[in-house]
Formats: structure tokens, C-alpha cells, sequence
């Protein structure tokens, strides 16, 4: 039974799929669609930036406060999503995925939220940050050669420029139909 009083939380940027990212998650979906994969819905498309897990509702005001006193009017920014990948690796593929050229304005300010969050008490993993965008979720996969070509095809193609001016703290709220991501706090950069 949960607690009404916790809320799976995450920080992220929300990505809007333009014509050519919709276009490659329809060639994927397309190519795989034999295989047992979820698929992130595209208005759930988005940049995790902290994912905090179940937390105390009376931590996302302290969280809210400090996004905008770390982040609000530390400027917007551009960002391009560039390549296709996978996470564990192709032998045994967990999450697809397409990339973010690297970017020292969206490291900086994942630096800023990261270093925000542990002012307030919250113990992070000091994990390297590899910013993505989850195209979907592999069940199980019976054909890895079609992926593989899928990958190749993709991996180093720009696909599409991002404009960056907000982070959200967002509420995950697990359905048998996928997540809804709820926005808690918008804050502008």
C-alpha cells in the first residue's frame, strides 16, 4: 500500500518531438515491432537531470525552493539530441535510447541541481551523468540484428535542436498503462 504522503520524483527537461525524432521513433517501432518493447509515450519524452525516487511531499517544497534559487535566470540554452543507442549493450539491450551532444551548459546545470539536492540532505549516487532521452524499454528482444542495423543506422545523425528554459520537478505516478508524469514545480532558467 502507498502512502499518500510520498511521490516518485525526478527533475528533468521536457524534450517536444519534432519531425525527424518522431520520425526515427516510428522507424524503430516500425523495424522492431515484433520485439517486446515499451515505448515511451512522446509527451513523456524528457532529460532526467536527478531522479529522487520515493520521497516526503514536504521535501518538494524545499526542492522547488532551491531549483529556484540554484537554477531561475541561469539562462536558457540549445542542446542537440544526436545518436541512437542502448544501455546495458547490445548482447543483452535493457533501455534505447538517442543521445545529447555533449554540452557544457547542460552539465553545469545538471552540477547545479545535483549540488542543490545534497544541501538539502538528500544522498545522491555519484554516478556519471549521461544525459538521454528513453525511447523505450526492452522486454525481450528475439531479433538483435534488426536493432543492430537500426543503431548503425542512426548512431552518429543529428536529429534535432532542443531550445532549453525550464527544468521541472516532476511527480512519476506508476499505471498498468505506463508512468504520467505530473509537473510539481516549473522553473524558468
Amino acid at each position: 500500500m502507498s502512502r499518500p504522503d510520498i511521490k516518485r520524483i525526478f527533475i528533468a527537461v521536457k524534450v517536444e518531438a519534432e519531425e525527424a525524432l518522431s520520425d526515427i521513433i516510428s522507424a524503430l517501432k516500425s523495424g522492431l515491432a515484433n520485439e517486446n518493447i515499451r515505448w515511451t509515450h512522446p509527451e513523456n519524452i524528457h532529460i532526467t537531470l536527478a531522479f529522487l525516487g520515493d520521497t516526503e511531499e514536504k521535501k518538494t517544497i524545499n526542492i522547488s525552493s532551491m531549483l529556484k534559487e540554484k537554477c531561475g535566470g541561469s539562462g536558457k540554452f540549445e542542446l542537440i539530441i544526436k545518436g541512437l543507442g542502448v544501455f546495458k549493450n547490445l548482447g543483452n539491450p535493457r533501455v534505447l535510447w538517442t543521445g545529447i551532444e555533449f554540452l557544457e551548459k547542460l552539465s553545469k546545470l545538471h552540477s547545479l541541481i545535483i549540488n542543490g539536492l545534497r544541501s538539502e540532505g538528500f544522498i545522491l549516487e555519484d554516478r556519471y551523468f549521461s544525459p538521454h532521452l528513453t525511447i523505450g524499454r526492452v522486454k525481450y528482444l528475439k531479433d538483435k540484428t534488426a536493432l543492430k542495423e537500426l543503431i548503425e543506422r542512426y548512431q552518429n545523425q543529428k536529429i534535432q535542436k532542443v531550445t532549453v528554459n525550464e527544468v521541472i520537478l516532476y511527480e512519476s505516478i506508476l499505471l498498468p498503462s505506463g508512468p504520467i508524469y505530473k509537473p510539481i514545480c516549473k522553473v524558468d532558467l
